[in-house]
């Protein structure tokens, strides 16, 4: 289904030794990226969850980056939306965001996840109980549970899980974590050549590829 859905494009090769179909996707037709662009920018999404062992050894690289990219580049993140397990996670997620915490600790939540192996999810996979026990979480950074349960049930968090669906569905999203630039080309460390480091520098080659023709 994925393979359809992307372009059977003529392989086109970005200067230096990056090729198309080979080392990134290109999605058509395009689509919408998470931030209104303006002013040249490029967006660099990645598509993650905290309960992927390959997302948590990523996110290192990624935040190294995130400290040196270009800044024509605006990064998002964007929650897998596969079960209900995974839309709690995102709940999580886009709470802590909400909340203004998110930088804080969203290495902290890996931490819990992946170390710990502490999912932040209720066993029966129930919002309440799930809200408790994120509660819980969040307060050892400062959260009160009076103001995470004001932002889990917002209806700003609640629109924002409505966006990572579509986006979920537009990107045809199988895998992560999965990188996607500006709604048009998608790779992953398989196609980047297969180490982190190779990802990076395809993610800063593509998007500055992105920029010179915008």
């Amino acid at each position: 289904m994925l393979a359809a859905a992307l372009a059977a494009t003529p392989a086109a090769t970005m200067p230096g030794s990056w090729k198309e179909n080979e080392n990134y996707l290109r999605l058509v037709p395009a689509q919408p990226t998470v931030t209104n662009l303006a002013g040249g920018k490029v967006e660099v999404a990645e598509v993650f969850w905290y309960g992927c062992p390959h997302c948590y050894d990523f996110d290192p690289f990624l935040e190294a980056w995130r400290k040196t990219k270009p800044a024509f580049v605006e990064f998002v993140r964007i929650p897998v939306m596969w079960n209900e397990g995974a839309k709690l996670q995102a709940r999580l997620f886009y709470t802590l965001e909400a909340l203004g915490k998110l930088d804080a600790m969203h290495a902290a939540v890996f931490d819990e996840v992946q170390k710990r192996r502490n999912p932040l999810v209720d066993p029966g996979v129930d919002p309440a109980a799930t809200e408790k026990i994120q509660a819980a979480f969040a307060s050892r950074f400062g959260v009160s549970p009076a103001d995470y349960d004001k932002a889990y049930n917002s209806f700003g968090v609640d629109q924002k899980l409505r966006r990572a669906e579509q986006l979920n569905r537009a990107y045809m999203v199988t895998g992560v974590p999965m990188i996607i630039i500006n709604g048009k080309y998608w790779s992953d460390v398989g196609h980047a050549g297969g180490n982190e480091n190779k990802l990076i520098a395809l993610i800063n080659d593509l998007a500055s590829f992105e920029h010179r023709g915008r």
